[in-house]
């Protein structure tokens, strides 16, 4: 009856409501009762209204996608949404309804959907010139390059621009191990680093792996604070690196590579100084430091503009992608000058890598994120969404665990807290509750039991109290 009365409530919902009011932030002690409509959090007042949608309904386009797209593909809820348009922080499906977009289309859109300033430069491009490649000069590839290297710390200062986050991987594996004349990497469980056939073999998930050879890629024991075997001791952990080289490799290694916060791995932030004694360990054994900043780049962890300094450390080679482009296929690799020269002994081209339209618009992104100030932004909101959560952690026991930094949040859900067993099936109920209320957030680690809260960097406190009081309102509906 309670889950009835939710879903007959959330449906009138439907209809967009700009400018609604705020509600109360506690809903933790509520039964279904005649008032329950009154208590449903609404989202907050959002100036614009979407235009009208004439084309391919939901259900069409389903069928079409499953006849002509590959059956690898998913799609998130039960029933499908059919998003239409986007501003800002907010997502629109094909009636007008408004959702709060807590994911950022994968950790992706970062200054915000169909942000005005990112528009105007590719638009402006678009239309005198959309493609040319490296064989001829265009400014807009050497200005976006200069401005990125600007950003980076030591003599990280030579760029390479790609497509997309699994393609700087590979290519930071190639340098790596031209550059070391070794080919082992060493990666961590539980790991995402992309999905072609080299990266997936640093991928430590099997939800995302392939039964095919992965190479001399070794996968050593994940720094996790909340469920690694060593707790928060960083030194257990890079012991394991070590004991690793020592009996599982010649001596000698290429490189390691990992996310400073693993995103699709349920946003888990490393155990505390643990990258610094890493990467003195793999130095040793001749090999680079890689630091994937795909999705922990670009001011998004509030404390710092890239991830790997927040553990007090400059790599060797730093990826990254997704937010570099506000949802453009855009991606990098930055390395030093030393390490760069070895790709220089044959020809390394890119067809689309640095086009003037993505150039543009990853230089326009670097200056909305500088200009609008989104670092510190993301940093005191983050603050504030993360207290909020660890005060419903203290109402609701299925929250296991509240991780994270900045905009990069992380709730994992359990159904024991001392044995830490996912919570998968509740996680699904949940998922689909807050899509009824308008909340669009993703799921993470092995099980499925983590919910990421990665939103654009525009997302506001106001948007952050609505995602926490539809959680407790969820939850105790359960």
């Amino acid at each position: 009856m309670a889950f009835q009365l939710f879903r007959v409530v959330v449906r009138d919902l439907a209809k967009p409501k700009i400018g609604c009011a705020r509600v109360s932030s506690s809903f933790s002690t509520l039964q279904p009762n005649a008032s329950d409509e009154a208590d449903v959090p609404s989202l907050p007042p959002f100036n614009y209204e979407p235009r009208p949608y004439n084309g391919p309904r939901a259900d069409e386009i389903f069928e079409k996608r499953k006849k002509f797209l590959g059956p690898s593909l998913f799609h998130f809820y039960q029933k499908p949404i059919n998003i239409v348009e986007g501003k800002m922080q907010y997502l629109f499906d094909e009636d007008g309804r408004r959702y709060l977009d807590a994911f950022a289309g994968i950790v992706t859109v970062s200054c915000g959907h169909c942000h005005p300033v990112v528009l105007k430069a590719i638009t402006e491009q678009s239309q005198l010139l959309q493609h040319a490649t490296t064989i001829y000069l265009h400014h807009a590839i050497a200005d976006f390059a200069e401005a990125l290297a600007s950003k980076m710390p030591g003599n990280l200062k030579v760029v390479y621009v790609v497509n997309s986050g699994t393609e700087a991987n590979e290519l930071a594996m190639l340098m790596a191990r031209l550059y070391s004349g070794s080919l082992g990497m060493i990666a961590l469980r539980n790991a995402y680093h992309g999905g072609s056939s080299n990266t997936i073999g640093l991928t430590a998930l099997n939800t995302w792996k392939y039964p095919i050879p992965q190479g001399e890629i070794h996968h050593v024991v994940n720094p996790d604070p909340y469920r690694g075997i060593f707790g928060a001791d960083a030194k257990c952990y890079a012991k394991d690196v070590q004991d690793h080289i020592d009996y599982g490799t010649s001596g000698k290694i290429a490189g390691y590579i990992s996310e400073t916060i693993q995103g699709v791995g349920g946003t888990i932030e490393l155990a505390p100084g643990y990258l610094k004694m890493v990467y003195d360990i793999v130095r040793k054994a001749g090999g680079v430091c890689i630091a994937d900043e795909v999705q922990t780049g670009f001011g998004r962890t509030g404390s710092h503009y890239w991830g790997f300094e927040t553990q007090g450390v400059i790599p060797d080679i730093v990826t990254m992608a997704k937010g570099i482009g506000n949802g453009l296929p855009l991606g990098a690799v930055v390395t030093t000058p030393e390490i760069a020269s070895v790709l220089a002994q044959k020809i390394l081209f890119n067809t689309y890598g640095g086009n003037p339209v993505c150039s543009a618009g990853g230089l326009a992104v670097l200056k909305v994120i500088d200009e609008e100030k989104r670092q510190s932004h993301s940093a005191d909101v983050g603050s504030h969404l993360l207290a909020r959560l660890r005060d419903l952690q203290q109402q609701h026991d299925i929250i296991g665990d509240i991780r994270g930094r900045g905009l990069m949040v992380g709730v994992e859900l359990v159904t024991d807290r001392t044995e830490k067993t996912p919570a998968k099936a509740e996680t699904a109920v949940l998922f689909e509750k807050l899509r009824e209320l308008g909340i669009l957030v993703g799921k993470g680690g092995l099980h499925g039991n983590v919910f990421r809260i990665k939103p654009p960097m525009c997302f506001n406190k106001d948007d952050a109290d609505f995602l926490v009081d539809a959680l407790d309102y969820s939850m105790s509906k359960l």
